[in-house]
Order: C-alpha cells, then sequence, then structure tokens
C-alpha cells in the first residue's frame, strides 16, 4: 500500500468512528484526529513522506515494529505509546483499520464513562476476523 491509500485508508476509518473529528491545530500540514478532544491519530508529510501517527499499547507497539518495516516509533510523539505507519508492502488495509481503531479504542478506554462514545471493551468485536491486540481492553 502506499502512503497516500495508507493516509486515505485511515482518515475514511477514522471518520466512521464515533465522536471523532478532524482538526487542523498545528496548521494545516498536520491532520489531527480527536474523540473527546483527545488525540488518537496525527497524518502529515512533513518528512516529504505520507505517514500516520496512531496511539499503541506499549507491548504492541514493540511487536508491530518488530514484524513490519513500515512500522517506526511514533514521529514527534512518546516512543513507547505511539507508531508510525508508512507505505510499505507489508501494511494492507485490514491491518490499517485495525490500528486506527485500536488507537481510537485506548484514547477512548481512558476516557471518563460518561465521556465514551463507545463502550471500548465491546465496540467492533462482531466485525473482527482474528482475535483483538493485547492492549487489555477485553480483559
Amino acid at each position: 500500500m502506499d502512503g497516500e491509500t495508507l493516509q486515505k485508508t485511515a482518515a475514511d476509518c477514522a471518520e466512521e468512528l464515533p465522536g471523532a473529528g478532524l482538526e487542523h491545530p498545528f496548521g494545516p500540514e498536520w491532520e489531527v484526529y480527536k474523540v473527546r478532544g483527545k488525540v488518537f491519530m496525527l497524518m502529515t508529510q512533513v518528512t516529504g513522506e505520507p505517514m500516520v501517527i496512531l496511539k499503541s499499547a506499549p507491548d504492541e507497539a514493540t511487536v508491530l515494529r518488530h514484524e513490519y518495516a513500515e512500522i517506526t516509533p511514533g514521529y514527534h510523539m512518546n516512543k513507547k505509546h505511539w507508531i508510525t505507519l508508512e507505505g510499505g508492502n507489508t501494511i494492507d488495509e485490514t491491518l490499517v483499520k485495525e490500528l486506527v481503531t485500536d488507537s481510537y479504542l485506548l484514547v477512548v478506554s481512558g476516557l471518563a464513562k460518561s465521556k465514551q462514545p463507545v463502550d471500548p471493551h465491546t465496540f467492533g468485536l462482531w466485525g473482527r476476523s482474528r482475535p483483538p491486540r493485547s492492549h487489555g481492553r477485553l480483559g
């Protein structure tokens, strides 16, 4: 998947998530997706290549960085809790959608229950093709 398709896939997924919205707090070169005021995804091309930056559980981030050459520590973010996706041969639509949704659910799970637009423990379970990622939202 090339970088432009990566960003379009991620944006399309983010726009379908309940309570998610696009903002440009850092200028037009940064697209920032938030849920209830909290960032779950950033997209930019400031390095010359399209990239998507997502929140990730630390253990999951480590596994992803080892498994995929196109996934690196979060660009200008906490390297333990954020990952960067760039275009490449091992990134596909299913993975991008799962990672965007996982990032969103990590942020939602940190919100006060009264502010959560969905239940982070059950949202999207019926549509998963494999067991959920291991960031603890189901246990």
